[in-house]
């Protein structure tokens, strides 16, 4: 069989799973998720004018003031609970190719941006704050959805929905209710069977709202959902 033979044989055999809808690109936030995301919200003045900002949790105190990116930054206040009459949302924007969560303090119509940091790496300092380490591994990509991949063993002719193993299934299950969950998901699903050694060889791709995943609830469901695949 040549390599032309074995992906059409893929392409037609591997089992996608999809939840409608399109990724989620923004979400109200509680005042711990920032904490959860490695972050202080501040009190200050930024290029000299008072507003709210965010800093690495824990770097910054009080009377602080410092420069990055030449932009003069003075440290007011530590807060410790979200501004009286303020929400926190953030979402998902694109920029040449690279996702950036950007965070904002709303008051009705009035937003105030307190953070624009790269998503992936957010997400992966994140993950690694919380031992989320299945999703470390399986993380490929971040867009405005984030494709999550976990492969194990050769690759072959995938197996049809009706001869996989209970713990394929279970997966697929426990996928979609995070999918739901999220508002959005994809799971494309190829397994190939067992090798000599009796070890499951498959290729999974799960596709997950960004924004979704920095809910600590949605990303521990996803850890352990492909902890459990193996």
């Amino acid at each position: 069989m040549n390599l032309t033979e074995l992906r059409e044989i893929q392409a037609l055999n591997t089992l996608v799973f999809e939840t409608l809808g399109q990724p989620e690109k923004e979400r109200e936030f509680k005042f711990k998720s920032l904490k959860r995301w490695g972050l202080d919200l501040i009190l200050g003045k930024k290029g000299g004018e008072e507003t709210y900002f965010v800093a690495e949790y824990g770097k910054r105190a009080k009377g602080d003031v410092y420069e990055e990116e030449g932009v003069r930054y003075e440290v007011s206040e530590i807060l410790e609970e979200l501004p009286r009459n303020k929400k926190l949302f953030a979402h998902i924007e694109m920029e040449n190719g690279r996702a950036y969560l950007v965070g904002e303090l709303r008051e009705g119509e009035h937003n105030i941006e307190i953070l624009r940091l790269p998503a992936a790496s957010l997400l992966l300092a994140y993950f690694k704050k919380h031992r989320l380490h299945h999703l470390i591994e399986a993380l490929r990509n971040v867009g405005t959805a984030t494709e999550l991949v976990k492969q194990r063993g050769q690759e072959g002719k995938p197996y049809p929905f009706e001869k996989l193993p209970n713990v394929a299934r279970r997966f697929l299950r426990e996928a979609k209710k995070v999918e739901k969950e999220a508002g959005f998901g994809r799971v494309a699903l190829a397994y190939f069977g067992e090798n000599k050694d009796g070890d499951p060889r498959f290729r999974v791709s799960w596709l997950l709202p960004t924004i979704a995943l920095f809910e600590i609830d949605i990303a521990e469901k996803a850890d352990k959902i492909l902890a459990a695949f193996k």
